[in-house]
């Protein structure tokens, strides 16, 4: 293969990566000093400013409310990318414990788990999520634990698998024979390669969260009125659509972007952790 070829690929893998991170970083500031980007009080309504389409004084328009949606696209990054953050977070420490525990469980224990583990996966995550949050009520609380269940099943099983991977390794072997204590060998030998590998997958995953949360807010399930947030934005412009399109438009395109750009960062560390793997 030649240089020029292998280089090609390299090239757009960059171009993507570069495009991607350009991308989320504003979306971080967005999200941790919202102040600094926005130009309006998102929370500020103006009756004699309704529905404007994007202008100078209001870059994205205003909405039914005349608040800046600009603004509030800003301030909702934050809770929005928090919801996915806080589940995918919490969906991957329960998963690499659930799933080590359970590679290294009796057989009867772990096929239990598995069998509940097979169950859970035969939904679709957001329809999971979806039954908790009627199980447990709206709110953005319950909105992140409902997301944070229906991630743990795909966190649980990669853990599960790696946990078998590495304990059967050369070196995990040759501590257990010099006398290393197990819990020892496990927590210096083992865990830190089950968390490498399903860090990787939650980088996906908070993409995944991300759009499940943003789902759930747009059915109601979530945060409520006048909370700047994604979903509830989104859901608040499905109306309006042919009197005032930009009022979904662009929440519906932060969502879409922050997800792509989460996707294609944790697609190329995925790539690239199977290149060093192969």
């Amino acid at each position: 293969m030649s240089t020029t070829t292998v280089a090609r690929p390299r090239a757009g893998r960059i171009a993507a990566l570069s495009a991607a991170g350009a991308v989320l970083a504003v979306v971080a500031l967005a999200a941790v000093a919202p102040g600094l980007l926005a130009t309006h009080d998102p929370l500020l309504t103006d009756v004699r400013a309704t529905l404007q389409p994007p202008s100078a004084a209001h870059f994205f328009g205003t909405d039914q409310s005349g608040r800046d949606v600009y603004s509030r696209v800003v301030y909702g990054a934050g809770r929005s990318v928090g919801i996915g953050l806080l589940a995918t977070g919490l969906a991957l420490v329960v998963g690499v414990v659930a799933g080590s525990l359970s590679a290294v469980a009796p057989r009867w224990v772990d096929a239990a788990a598995m069998r509940l583990v097979d169950v859970l996966s035969a939904f679709p995550e957001f329809l999971v999520a979806l039954l908790v949050v009627a199980v447990l009520g709206p709110g953005p609380a319950n909105v992140a634990v409902a997301v944070t269940l229906a991630a743990v099943p795909v966190y649980v099983r990669l853990a599960r698998a790696q946990t078998r991977s590495l304990a059967a390794a050369e070196h995990v072997e040759a501590a257990r024979i010099v006398g290393v204590p197990a819990v020892v060998v496990h927590m210096r030998h083992v865990l830190p390669g089950v968390v490498g590998a399903v860090s990787v997958l939650a980088t996906i995953g908070v993409g995944t969260s991300i759009l499940a949360a943003a789902g759930l807010s747009f059915l109601g399930l979530g945060p409520t009125e006048p909370t700047p947030e994604w979903g509830l934005m989104l859901s608040a412009g499905r109306n309006l659509l042919l009197q005032a399109p930009w009022v979904a438009l662009f929440p519906g395109s932060a969502i879409t972007a922050t997800v792509v750009g989460i996707s294609v960062i944790g697609r190329i560390l995925r790539a690239r952790a199977e290149e060093r793997g192969a």
